[in-house]
């Protein structure tokens, strides 16, 4: 999964509280409590995930009707709120729009991100950073030093961009036909241990850091050092400047550094939420309680993925493997010695393909390739989209008729490029989809005659007829649809009376729904973000969960520490044996 943005609106004038309301600011200068009123329901308008219409809206904002209704109609007559007269909703007008292009003309990113750079180093105690690309070296404009013994950074100052967290956030976000010469014109010198001292290992960590949303360096460029960054994207979603974290590596360290990033992200969407770019906000949702399932579900493995998934049984091993894509790894877990063996990857890595015979292919951001365990060589055996560089492979299986299904994605999740391929045991390659934003669970009925796949922005599970032998799919339709406010679905699996379970992302639980698309039955899980499920086990009775930590702010991993762990319970029914892969043509 990819959200995945993560971003607070913060306009002048309001803030948010728990249940949606807008709650007028107390300090409103004598004079401008209308103002403040009017500035408020923007906010409220701006903020709402779906349009709302009259009567919800006049709620949440707590005016008296007869007010509410006059500051409204005003805003509409400035062509500040637009009307949708068919459905009654209230959007933000067109009028924003031409202000926020006189605001880019006039965009002074230093002066905009001021606030934010005072108000991150009085709330982490680091120092905080503004930096821009100045030719091959990124260039320190801007900077704000947290109380105490820390890291200096010079205004004016250059440094590598190869070995910098702001360095490699602004080439991973740049169009490729511009990082590409750039790269190109890099000497990648050597500074520490921990420096990317190869095109390689370079391009690697920046797919990585596009499917994150921040970078980080881990003592890269100055010994004792470590850094973390976000870029700060313009009117046109290029990236004109980064926001970094800089602090002692025993300060600022892997279990510090992620949750950092996270805050870097709304800020810097702040800062140019400020001249005029609408914040987006994936918060994770509340936990709620439901009518849900009670079953015994235990914490197999507290791991602490940053983004853990595509948990699959191999029946020939008796082990669950799975992958951590942002941190990229291939883990190989056995529940009943409780040991979970790694094997690191310097690059992105999303599936797991279990192989006849032993051993599994993976699928990466090179394509499908093979797997040695043991050494962590791989082989490239099929790369189904090696022309779209902006785009990686996501979720996979293989079929029913020993085929490998893959989906794909832009690695930011920002546009609907990706695509569902079949991959046969000779290689050759062939497109099922196209105009997927976020490719996810697959699955197969027990008869392997429906296909399941899921869309994960939309927050739809499609179904298919499917031809087992042949892959042929037609009859597309929607299987279920979960509303945005109750998460999104992530991987599925198919028990053997054909039940579909599925992930919800930051729907604190698992669903179950029956053949016919009815839910059927929900687990509720002690963390937010569950990323996919797998039956397995020697009987396939246990249904195994894989969940993610990336994104979530510090009050959410308070209350749900488990987060990045693989969960396990036997919900009374049995899974369907997984498929296996025969690498003979």
């Amino acid at each position: 999964m990819d959200d995945r943005s993560d971003a607070h609106r913060s306009a002048g004038g309001a803030k948010g509280s728990d249940d949606g309301v807008i709650e007028a600011k107390t300090d409103v200068p004598a004079g401008a409590a209308a103002l403040a009123k009017g500035l408020t329901l923007l906010d409220l308008i701006a903020d709402a995930e779906t349009p709302l219409r009259f009567a919800e809206l006049q709620r949440r904002s707590k005016l008296p009707k007869p007010t509410f209704a006059r500051i409204i109609r005003t805003l509409i007559a400035f062509g500040l709120v637009h009307q949708n007269g068919i459905k009654g909703t209230y959007t933000l007008g067109s009028r924003f729009m031409e202000l926020s292009h006189r605001v880019w003309d006039t965009f002074d990113l230093v002066s905009f991100a001021s606030p934010e750079l005072a108000r991150l180093s009085e709330e982490l105690g680091e120092t905080i950073a503004l930096c821009r690309l100045d030719g091959t070296e990124v260039q320190y404009i801007g900077e704000r030093s947290g109380s105490g013994l820390g890291v200096r950074v010079d205004t004016g100052r250059r440094a590598p961009l190869h070995s910098t967290a702001a360095g490699k956030v602004l080439l991973a976000f740049l169009e490729p036909s511009v990082s590409r010469p750039l790269i190109d014109q890099l000497d990648l010198e050597t500074f520490t241990k921990n420096t990317l001292s190869t095109k390689q290992t370079l391009a690697a960590d920046l797919a990585v850091i596009r499917a994150r949303g921040y970078s980080v360096s881990f003592e890269e460029h100055l010994q004792g050092v470590n850094s973390v960054a976000v870029a700060i994207v313009g009117q046109d979603g290029s990236p004109i400047g980064a926001l970094v974290v800089l602090g002692p590596a025993s300060r600022l360290d892997a279990a510090q550094i992620h949750p950092v990033g996270r805050e870097l992200i709304a800020a810097a969407r702040r800062i140019t939420g400020t001249a005029g770019a609408v914040a987006i906000s994936s918060r994770p949702r509340p936990r709620v309680t439901a009518d849900a399932e009670v079953t015994s579900l235990e914490c197999v493995l507290p791991w602490g993925a940053q983004l853990g998934e595509a948990p699959v049984w191999h029946p020939g091993e008796d082990r669950l493997y799975w992958v951590d894509i942002l941190q990229p790894a291939v883990y190989r877990f056995d529940p009943k010695s409780e040991r979970n063996e790694t094997c690191a990857l310097g690059k992105l890595v999303s599936a797991v393909l279990p192989v006849a015979g032993g051993g599994v292919m993976v699928a990466t951001q090179d394509g499908i390739e093979a797997l040695d365990f043991d050494t962590g060589a791989l082989t490239v055996f099929a790369d189904p989209e090696s022309e779209v560089v902006d785009n990686r492979l996501n979720d996979a299986k293989v079929g029913p008729g020993g085929a490998i299904w893959v989906g794909s994605m832009r690695l930011d999740a920002s546009k609907p490029t990706g695509g569902l391929f079949r991959v046969t045991t000779g290689g050759r390659t062939e497109r099922k989809e196209s105009g997927i934003t976020v490719s996810n669970g697959l699955g197969w009925s027990p008869d392997g005659r429906t296909f399941y796949f899921v869309d994960t922005i939309p927050g739809i599970i499609y179904a298919y007829d499917s031809e087992p032998g042949t892959g042929a799919l037609s009859n597309r339709r929607v299987f279920a649809r979960i509303p945005q406010e109750e998460g999104r679905p992530d991987g599925l699996t198919i028990d053997q009376a054909g039940g579909v379970w599925c992930a919800i992302w930051d729907g604190w639980c698992v669903r179950r729904y029956t053949s016919e698309g009815e839910l059927d039955r929900v687990i509720e899980l002690p963390v937010p973000r569950p990323t996919s499920v797998s039956f397995g086990g020697p009987d396939n009775a246990t249904l195994y969960i894989t969940s993610a930590r990336t994104r979530l702010p510090a009050t959410t991993l308070a209350e749900a520490p488990l987060s990045g762990g693989i969960f396990a319970c036997t919900p009374g029914e049995t899974g369907i044996a997984s498929s296996l892969f025969d690498l003979k043509p």
